[in-house]
């Protein structure tokens, strides 16, 4: 145990003191913060419970409404749009200032998004066919996939918006939002037809990733624009809940009329914004905790992950729960009916199996995930932050 202390002691103080001195490591750790965010919420908000040998999809916000403020710290999208607004801004007015073409910019930014992706598609790919094979119910495989596959929508709009960059890079706030205030009285006021929801899926993250561009530009150097958006955000959601009709949780409940992130609707877009005004006033106590070396290094590790970790989540609790059924289909807090506070006891218990199994994902994928990466230069406006971590060549941690 000593030894394996003093290892991570000497990777930390690597990892610091060759991270150049004008990083600016908030913006890292705000960024895992909101991975560690996204990965929490559906650990605790999504249950696999067992039934005539397969699984189905439940929440425990199904039968436990007042569980609602667990998806207000949990759901962290917003923060995520609103660092890769920054770093996507920034990255491009770098780039063209050193004289790169836009193709060479935005085809190393989406490269990095999309080449994890091809992992996972093909492992799946792989596995549903043997899954069926094997006489696993198609409901069951459904179950299963939608979990894998659903989040993906995520990295499609944060790859639109990144590529769209130099269009929405000097876009005011406003506009956006006003686009996703429209959407919804047209929605819930005058009947319109459902899919009108989905104009909300770019217009929604425009906003923080409009804020984040205009962090970019020193829009934020002072803290009370920061305060503005908390406050004035805070106090839009809660009118907008209490007596606007929307519900209280931020992300879906299965079975509810109306979910405010399938597609993002005004409250989880007001939410946001308070999510950005809070994340923004915490920058400098943030800066100021990852000067230490070891906590600076837990972020930059997580982030040399970012991809992995937020691609094969899922996949790892989907493996414990299966896993689990070897042993019982009525495991508490695994394959239970998410019903009561003894389910949310034992499902915390079960946590660290599903990050031990992200863990093993993360061995199994991380380097092909990164190979691309390895062979060409760094990414435009992204510079390193270790150097020989395990004895081997540069990784970076981009700002992408």
């Amino acid at each position: 145990m000593r030894n394996a202390y003093a290892r991570w002691s000497r990777l930390a103080d690597r990892v610091h003191a060759e991270t150049p001195a004008s990083r600016d490591r908030s913006v890292d750790a705000l960024r895992a913060l909101a991975i560690l965010g996204v990965v929490l919420g559906h650990w605790l908000v999504t249950a696999l419970t067992a039934a005539d040998g397969g699984l189905s999809t439940t929440s425990p916000l199904t039968r436990m409404p007042w569980l609602a403020p667990v998806s207000w710290v949990f759901q962290t999208l917003a923060v995520f749009f609103l660092v890769g607004g920054h770093v996507a801004a920034r990255g491009y007015a770098s780039a063209r200032g050193r004289g790169i073409p836009y193709r060479t910019w935005a085809g190393q930014r989406l490269g990095r998004l999309f080449r994890p992706v091809a992992a996972v598609l093909t492992l799946w790919g792989v596995a549903s066919v043997g899954m069926l094979l094997g006489g696993v119910a198609p409901d069951t495989l459904h179950t299963l996939l939608k979990l894998v596959l659903s989040p993906l929508w995520f990295l499609l709009v944060f790859a639109a918006l990144t590529a769209v960059t130099p269009l929405v890079a000097r876009l005011n706030p406003v506009w956006p939002l006003v686009v996703v205030a429209g959407v919804d009285v047209w929605r819930f006021g005058f009947g319109s037809p459902e899919w009108i929801g989905w104009v909300n899926v770019l217009a929604g993250w425009l906003v923080p990733f409009t804020l984040g561009a205009a962090w970019s530009r020193g829009a934020f150097s002072r803290r009370a624009p920061a305060v503005v958006l908390l406050a004035g955000g805070s106090m839009a959601t809660a009118a907008l809940v209490l007596w606007g009709g929307y519900p209280a949780s931020m992300v879906g409940v299965p079975g509810a009329a109306i979910s405010n992130l399938n597609p993002p609707t005004l409250a989880a877009v007001s939410f946001g914004l308070a999510q950005c005004g809070l994340a923004l006033l915490v920058r400098a106590p943030l800066a100021r905790t990852m000067r230490r070396p070891r906590a600076w290094a837990k972020v930059a590790l997580l982030n040399l992950s970012a991809m992995t970790v937020f691609l094969w989540h899922q996949t790892a609790m989907m493996a414990v729960t299966s896993l689990g059924l070897l042993v019982s289909a009525d495991l508490p807090g695994l394959h239970t009916v998410p019903g009561s506070p003894e389910w949310i006891a034992s499902r915390l218990l079960w946590l660290p199996l599903f990050a031990a199994a992200l863990a093993v994902c993360r061995l199994a994928f991380h380097r092909y995930e990164q190979g691309a990466s390895r062979r060409r230069a760094p990414v435009v406006g992204a510079p390193p932050v270790s150097r020989g971590l395990r004895g081997g060549p540069i990784k970076e941690v981009s700002h992408a």
